[in-house]
């Protein structure tokens, strides 16, 4: 191959990326609309493969109000209370309150689509209290189960 048709391949592989990139938000929408039951057993799958543009626009889709897709107090609290080395048996039924509060507080949390990337993405605890509201509390209640 010469370097003429080597430039040119490297110019329409990053042409096809970006089209391809650029497409996202409206096959996002195009799915989530027309095919919604399979968009939400896909988003709520945590283990779901996704090309990482796609994946992008899912969180993007998110953050944006995704609430009929995604209950986050459903799908990504106990995922990431495992992180905190946490279970819902590890709340008592005298805890019954204080744990509907955290589901609450995750159910409206405003970075719900960058916690569905980090449950999907195997982060660490370390990285998650960085963004998560009900860090603390689980930080907290896992030292006290611990100790």
């Amino acid at each position: 191959m010469n370097d003429k048709q080597t430039l040119r391949q490297g110019w329409l592989a990053r042409l096809e990326e970006r089209l391809f990139a650029a497409s996202m938000p409206r096959v996002v929408q195009g799915i989530r609309h027309e095919a919604s039951v399979v968009y939400r057993e896909m988003v709520r799958d945590l283990d779901t493969p996704m090309a990482p543009a796609f994946e992008r626009e899912v969180a993007r889709t998110l953050n944006r109000g995704g609430e009929r897709e995604l209950i986050p107090a459903e799908t990504l609290m106990p995922e990431m209370m495992a992180r905190f080395d946490l279970d819902r048996d590890d709340f008592g039924p005298e805890e019954a309150v204080h744990f509907g509060e955290l589901q609450t507080v995750c159910n409206r949390c405003p970075v719900v689509g960058r916690c569905w990337k980090a449950m999907r993405g195997g982060e660490r605890w370390e990285t998650c209290r960085g963004f998560c509201p009900n860090a603390e509390a689980f930080e907290h209640k896992s030292l006290a189960a611990a100790g």
